[in-house]
């Protein structure tokens, strides 16, 4: 019995170019042809197909069935490895359902993560906060990431934070630094419960200073003109006393 390359295809419920990219990576050895030069397949291609696809519907890889060879009747280390691969995808793939059932209930954005940031927190952040929050993770090294990350689960909202969020890029000399000015203790209640913040660049994977500067393009870029100028003067206030700075509020 011969069959051609659509006709084995259709037999073993693939596709013509699965076909060739077996015959490619290897997997599939060439059939012969016939005079016409077009190929033949027999039996035993089409059983080394269905083994192929069965090994693929179980969930191997391509390279990892080419390591198995001929043993893939019953490659027992391979499934008992596979299986407890499936295991920890399973498990992912069901912390992430439980994490975008919160993000629908809370209407909040899916950009954060819900370890960092609840998604009934995160739905109460401004636009640039969120993006300030994703800057954030990528600039502080894990013990102040988990100390940030505790500041956003735990701390209630201050009245400030909407008139902050609300400042309009004109704000004047007098509005500014009364916001700065009623900003302050509210900071500095969070620098005292939350102390591994007061340098939060020091331990950067990038180095510090490099964690300031990427902070700082943040700040000035997500923010309007009079906002950045309130952490300007929130910082110069903290200083005065001296006391440590905030990780939202770091340098620009």
């Amino acid at each position: 019995m011969a069959w051609s390359t659509r006709e084995i295809a259709e037999i073993a419920g693939t596709s013509l170019r699965a076909v060739r990219h077996y015959h490619d990576v290897g997997l599939l050895p060439e059939p012969e042809r016939r005079p016409n030069g077009y190929k033949q397949y027999g039996v035993a291609h089409l059983v080394r197909l269905l083994r192929i696809k069965r090994m693929v519907d179980l969930g191997f890889s391509l390279a990892r069935i080419a390591e198995l060879r001929e043993d893939d009747h019953h490659p027992e280390e391979a499934l008992r490895i596979l299986d407890a691969e499936l295991g920890a995808t399973i498990e992912r793939l069901q912390r992430v359902r439980v994490e975008l059932g919160l993000i629908l209930r809370h209407h909040a954005p899916a950009d954060l993560p819900a370890d960092l940031t609840p998604p009934a927190v995160a739905a109460g952040l401004s636009e640039a906060d969120r993006s300030l929050v994703l800057v954030m993770t990528r600039v502080l090294d894990p013990r102040r990431l988990d100390a940030y990350a505790e500041i956003l689960r735990s701390v209630s909202p201050d009245p400030t934070d909407g008139e902050f969020d609300t400042l309009p890029a004109d704000a004047g000399e007098e509005a500014r630094q009364s916001l700065a000015e009623r900003m302050v203790p509210h900071i500095r209640r969070i620098l005292t419960e939350h102390p591994e913040m007061a340098d939060p660049h020091a331990d950067a994977p990038r180095g510090a200073r490099s964690a300031t500067r990427i902070a700082a393009a943040a700040i000035r870029e997500l923010y309007n003109p009079a906002q950045v100028d309130v952490f300007r003067r929130i910082q110069h206030l903290l200083r005065a006393e001296p006391r440590p700075t905030d990780s939202r509020r770091d340098s620009t």
